[in-house]
């Protein structure tokens, strides 16, 4: 298949990546996004495009894709509702309704985030947002949308986080990782579980469209069995 990942230079982008290029039944993986991701394989290629709002004059190389992972996200720290909203609500809908009309035989796979309030009425704000978002993806004609919402991630094979606080979250933690890992498995998740998880509902689907960190690991493990 085909894959289009939207983030690769990311955590959550960049561990999916590798399952997609160490993946055998992956015969290509395009990267999008406002930088390059550094890597050179046979199967991946590379769309720096700077605005992520639009991509009207990129559509040709947006075609002909089986499955997109969108990883893209921002923190909300700092941030009013109106300014959250255009970075995740707004920023994702327009990479997904240009996808969902080029490519309406893809799988769509959203990496949101534990917590996020599908009832799109709760008092904690990117909670909010993310769950409008959630329901308004699932409201696209694409063949396929599952929505990720995984907590703790610990990133292995070199990955690192590309927010400062996660980073220093990750340090101080990483003696830890492994051993909440063991005690928790269906709780702490690794960037190696998400993307084969990933790799699963683009093969097969899946029995739910969202999916806690539970069902991701369930499906993850499932693949390194």
């Amino acid at each position: 298949m085909n894959v289009l990942i939207f983030g690769a230079t990311g955590m959550v982008g960049r561990g999916v990546l590798r399952e997609c290029l160490l993946a055998g039944d992956v015969a290509q993986v395009q990267a999008i996004g406002g930088t390059a991701t550094g890597q050179s394989h046979p199967k991946l290629m590379e769309l720096v495009h700077q605005d992520l709002f639009d991509y009207s004059t990129i559509e040709a190389d947006l075609t002909n894709f089986d499955a997109c992972f969108f990883c893209i996200g921002v923190t909300s720290s700092g941030m009013v509702e109106a300014q959250y909203t255009r970075l995740t609500y707004e920023l994702t809908l327009s990479a997904a309704q240009t996808l969902a009309r080029l490519n309406p035989q893809m799988t769509f796979v959203y990496v949101s985030g534990a917590g996020a309030d599908s009832s799109e009425i709760g008092k904690v704000m990117w909670a909010r947002v993310r769950g409008r978002l959630e329901n308004a993806l699932q409201r696209l004609p694409f063949k396929a949308v599952y929505v990720f919402r995984p907590g703790i991630i610990q990133p292995l094979h070199g990955i690192r986080s590309k927010t400062g606080s996660y980073r220093w979250f990750y340090a101080l933690g990483r003696p830890l990782l492994p051993l909440l890992r063991m005690l928790m498995p269906h709780t702490v998740l690794s960037t190696e579980i998400m993307g084969r998880a990933m790799l699963a509902v683009a093969r097969n689907g899946a029995p739910k469209t969202v999916l806690e960190a539970a069902d991701i690991s369930v499906l993850g493990r499932r693949e390194m069995a």
